[in-house]
């Protein structure tokens, strides 16, 4: 149930999701989030028992789209101040206080005194040489690897993780091959897929892919295939799930987009 919390200050814009059971302040000229984080928060399965952490928040939009889903507790870390107090304002303001909390750091620096049992980002996937940097330093951060790339977040995912643990991630097509090399260099495996398209017979634009900790004589033998090998192979062997399609011909929203889009999940 939401209690009564923040409301929008000015240059912020408020926004409903899941047909209102959600509401997310956000910066009219900062960051704002895109089609990407509805998509990963519908891709992620979690459990009850998670102890869950999400890496670059933003305004804590993936963490507050999972608020209705079966969790333990989240913790959401984010680098950028002000992203970070809007965050913990939209967790109050969906009364989700006792089950997320936000934690200003940069992740790179982030040492917990325990393992997870999920982690999952949205991260900056431009190159950090790739593209023009925003003239607004937060969207540039939120959006380029200018804080730690993705071989930085392969590495700490593999620090943060359980044993049994479980890592969600959505990503470019363009960074399938950076993504896969990396994910093996630090002893990391696929084990579920989904390729996203705009529409019927369009190549895919992003994929969503949820990783595991290879085990011993596994890990061993996904290092030692090397950056090359394991970058040239595409998806290793997993549950590889029907394409996403967004558009239908027309324009209009598939019946499955739509879905997603209105929360799907309790």
């Amino acid at each position: 149930m939401k209690t009564v919390g923040p409301r929008p200050r000015s240059g912020e814009t408020l926004g409903t999701f899941y047909r209102g059971r959600i509401l997310v302040l956000q910066k009219r000229q900062g960051y704002r989030f895109s089609v990407d984080a509805p998509l990963l928060a519908d891709f992620i399965r979690t459990r009850k028992t998670d102890d869950a952490l999400e890496v670059g928040t933003g305004s804590g939009i993936i963490s507050l789209l999972l608020g209705g889903r079966p969790f333990r507790r989240i913790t959401a870390i984010e680098v950028q101040r002000g992203l970070a107090a809007l965050a913990g304002r939209n967790v109050a303001l969906n009364g989700l206080e006792d089950r997320i909390s936000v934690v200003r750091t940069d992740y790179r620096q982030f040492r917990p005194r325990r393992k997870f049992d999920l982690v999952f980002s949205n991260p900056p996937y431009i190159e950090k040489a790739g593209g023009y940097l925003s003239r607004v330093t937060e969207k540039s951060v939120a959006r380029h690897e200018v804080r730690g790339g993705i071989d930085d977040l392969m590495r700490k995912t593999a620090e943060w993780l359980k044993p049994a643990g479980r890592a969600c991630f959505v990503f470019p097509e363009r960074r399938r091959k950076d993504f896969l090399s990396a994910a093996a260099a630090n002893g990391l495996r696929v084990r579920r897929w989904r390729s996203v398209r705009p529409r019927v017979g369009a190549p895919a634009n992003l994929f969503l892919v949820e990783l595991g900790l290879a085990g011993g004589r596994e890990r061993g033998e996904i290092r030692a295939r090397g950056r090359r090998a394991a970058a040239a192979s595409g998806a290793p062997r997993a549950e590889v799930m029907p394409p996403l399609i967004l558009f239908k011909r027309a324009g209009e929203y598939t019946a499955e987009a739509e879905e997603i889009f209105s929360g799907r999940h309790p």
